[in-house]
Formats: structure tokens, sequence, C-alpha cells
């Protein structure tokens, strides 16, 4: 398991209009423990994507990255990390209008 240490969230915005709902991109920087898979000694990070449209939201895509050197993890979470991820986002959205 691994919990998030920091993290960055912007709004993508569409200028053309063709996206439903307000999109917003996460990067999730993780602290795993040792003895899990996911451990990578240069560290690893999420970037995530999540949508809101009304008042469903959800996560939609996320994909896990080598710290230092940037390069793709292939790897799934599994349903509880996934959770962990969605729900952490849904309650870190940022709003323009604040």
């Amino acid at each position: 398991m691994f919990s998030i240490k920091e993290f960055t969230v912007e709004q993508i915005i569409d200028p053309f209009g063709i996206l439903e709902g307000e999109r917003y991109e996460f990067i999730l920087f993780l602290d795993v423990e040792e003895d899990d898979e996911l451990f990578h000694e240069n560290g690893v990070y999420i970037k995530a994507l999540y949508v809101v449209k009304g008042d469903q939201s959800s996560l939609i895509k996320y994909d896990l990255f080598e710290g230092e050197t940037n390069n793709y993890l292939d790897f799934e979470l599994e349903e509880e990390e996934e959770k962990l991820v969605s729900d952490f986002c849904s309650s870190h959205l940022v709003n323009d209008e604040e």
C-alpha cells in the first residue's frame, strides 16, 4: 500500500467545448513501502485524470511513472488503491470561482 505525500492539481481547459464536464489532471507523489512491488528507489508518481459532470465524478485514467527518470511503469493499481486515488482526487478539486 502507499500514501500520497504531495500533489499538484490543474484544471484542464477545453477551449473548443468538445469535452463534457470539467477535467482535472492530478500528479500524485507516492510514499511506497519498500516491500511493495510498486516500490522504486527513485520514487513513484501517478498522473491521474479526473472528470466532474454535474453531480457525477470519477477517475477516468491514471498512469504510473518512476520519479527521477519519468519512465512509464506498466502497473495497475489494486481496487483498494484505485479507490484511494479516486477519493483523494474528489476531495482535492480546484475551483476557479473560489
